[in-house]
């Protein structure tokens, strides 16, 4: 047995609150190398007889990557404390894990043990459950669709005459968004997530010059409200884009400190190296990367982090939003995002909080801080298999097992599922054009675990390289839309919708295999199953189903009728093709 393999830590992702009661607990161990678990577990205040009393529970193989084996079990601890290790065996050898190693059989002392010290319904990991069943949109206000031309920038573009650069405007506005709510209904949208819309100089507005305004080339506040209250209306939820790591150039306390160096009271409001402030290819203040009209914020102030939290609170105070995503997440102190997540929640309980964090984001998902990050690796991995193609199925198998094994179950239900933003290149455009293959990434974005998100005119097959291309205008036109394309998303949205298994019910597993290329996964219940195939090839791949569905009833979700299953269970899927089956049978 591989003891070096062996991992486990009490909490993060290793051990967490399934809900109030319930402890899922989790171990991992080489490939193929335990077969079997069980934990070993009690109240370390039970005694009898100078012996530590214990309860033994199996544990099952939940996952497995290229290198690692992952147990789990869920436990409901009668006194809410728990201590734990693990015994685990193979055809050769048996050994007990604890806190302070290997040793060759079970001890009767907790003071060995893994530690759980309390159950606090507290600290139970919180999201939002409306965001389980939200499928987002995104907007780049500017280039979405001109409604109200009157407030357009003096120099506004006609609407897609020109390629998008970093500076110029197409005067896309809230009214052109109010003017197309039906359209986004029609598709089946209910959450939109809009890039920043307060008062900035760039067509992007990533630079805010003031965090109270919303810039006029959109519209006015009252304009924002009738946006809000349209959508509610409908049903859809509103996420604003908040970008409190760094602020614009004009913002006036920084152009305070640019005017008076070391008499200014907002020195302490950013961090200069030294003063006069200079600008150039490495200013001598800190900044977004090394962009000088973008300096970065010290919320650590006390003063800058009042003014950050009053912003956040008054658009929900006013306006009703229901959720914050959060610029440059990750380079913004944790204390901080603490306080944030208090002064927001007090406002509205489920407010949604998404953090834009592109790595491993477990410090920021502890319910504490974020609900949700945006899921990068998924974007990632996706494009490896369908875009450039340079994974198989069982690597990006392998490679979101890790991922998923990385956070606490509850963690997977809400986080941000992306295929293209506005700082990716286009996804068709990343495929070779190549709409097979598109439809099949949206069909992995709607049948997987999370919340997933379009990019607008994704849906219709729009193109572009990444920034400034992927921030092209809207195309309205339906003869230049691909509509067969927008059809297969809105469909995958209304199965989505209608069956709740892909919607973050149940549980989630990847179904590993090595005699097919096809990626398989399920979402079960004890007395369902969705089994997703997805075919990334340009070749026909048979599969035969692993589950017991003898006289059970086959369902094709896709095509809303009754599969024929052979004796054999076989299946094939066509090149480039999927299916979506549901049945009650059990996996064998």
């Amino acid at each position: 047995m591989e003891q070096a393999a062996i991992f486990h830590r009490p909490g993060m992702n290793f051990s967490f609150l399934v809900d109030e009661s319930t402890l899922g607990i989790r171990i991992r161990t080489k490939k193929n190398d335990v077969e079997e678990i069980v934990l070993i577990h009690g109240d370390p205040y039970i005694w009898e007889e100078g012996k530590w009393v214990v309860d033994k529970t199996n544990m099952y193989l939940s996952a497995s990557d290229s290198i690692f084996d992952y147990w789990e079990c869920k436990i409901t601890p009668p006194h809410r404390r728990i201590r734990y290790g693990f015994e685990l065996k193979n055809q050769q050898e048996s050994y007990l894990y604890t806190e302070k190693g290997f040793f060759p059989e079970v001890l009767y002392d907790c003071d060995y043990y893994f530690c759980f010290p309390y159950v606090h319904a507290s600290e139970l990991f919180d999201a939002p459950t409306w965001v389980k069943d939200t499928t987002w949109y995104q907007i780049f206000p500017d280039r979405f669709n001109n409604g109200n031309p009157s407030i357009n920038p003096s120099d506004t573009l006609v609407w897609g005459e020109a390629e998008p650069t970093p500076s110029n405007f197409f005067g896309g506005d809230f009214e052109g968004v109010l003017q197309k709510l039906d359209y986004l209904v029609d598709l089946g949208i209910n959450g939109i997530y809009f890039t920043p819309i307060f008062k900035a100089k760039s067509n992007h507005k990533y630079d805010t010059s003031d965090y109270f305004e919303i810039d006029p080339q959109f519209g006015t506040k009252d304009d924002l409200k009738r946006l809000v209250n349209a959508c509610h209306q409908r049903g859809i939820k509103i996420m604003l884009d908040a970008v409190f790591n760094h602020s614009g150039y004009f913002f006036e306390p920084f152009q305070d400190v640019l005017k008076n160096g070391v008499q200014s009271p907002y020195v302490d409001w950013f961090y200069p190296h030294d003063l006069p402030l200079q600008g150039g290819d490495r200013p001598n203040y800190e900044t977004f990367a090394f962009v000088e009209s973008m300096p970065k914020l010290n919320t650590q102030n006390s003063d800058v982090k009042k003014y950050l939290l009053d912003v956040a609170t008054y658009w929900i105070k006013e306006f009703d939003i229901d959720g914050w995503r959060l610029d440059v997440a990750n380079e913004v102190d944790h204390q901080f995002w603490r306080e944030f997540r208090t002064a927001v929640r007090a406002e509205k309980s489920d407010l949604y909080i998404l953090g834009e964090v592109w790595h491993e984001s477990m410090p920021w998902l502890l319910g504490d801080q974020f609900d949700a990050v945006m899921n990068y690796p998924f974007t990632s991995n996706v494009q490896k298999l369908l875009a450039s193609q340079t994974i198989t199925s069982q690597e990006f198998m392998d490679s979101m097992t890790t991922v998923i094994q990385s956070y606490p179950e509850r963690v997977l239900d809400t986080t941000f599922n992306l295929v293209g933003s506005h700082d990716t290149s286009r996804i068709l455009t990343e495929c070779q054009e190549d709409s097979k293959r598109v439809k099949l990434i949206y069909t992995l974005l709607y049948t997987f675990m999370g919340s997933p998100c379009m990019y607008y005119g994704d849906e219709i097959g729009m193109t572009g390289g990444r920034d400034p291309g992927c921030r092209k205008c809207m195309e309205w036109e339906s003869t230049k839309q691909d509509l067969d394309l927008f059809n297969h998303v809105k469909k995958l949205i209304a199965l989505r919708s209608s069956e709740k298994l892909l919607a973050n019910e149940g549980t989630f597993q990847f179904i590993n295999h090595s005699l097919t290329k096809l990626v398989v996964y399920r979402k079960y219940t004890s007395t369902k199953n969705v089994v997703v195939l997805i075919n990334p090839t340009n070749e026909s791949e048979s599969y035969i189903l692993p589950f017991s569905i003898d006289n059970q009833e086959v369902r094709d979700e896709w095509n809303n009728s009754t599969v024929q299953m052979p004796e054999s269970k076989e299946i094939t899927i066509e090149p480039y093709g999927f299916s979506v089956l549901s049945f009650s049978g059990q996996l064998i």
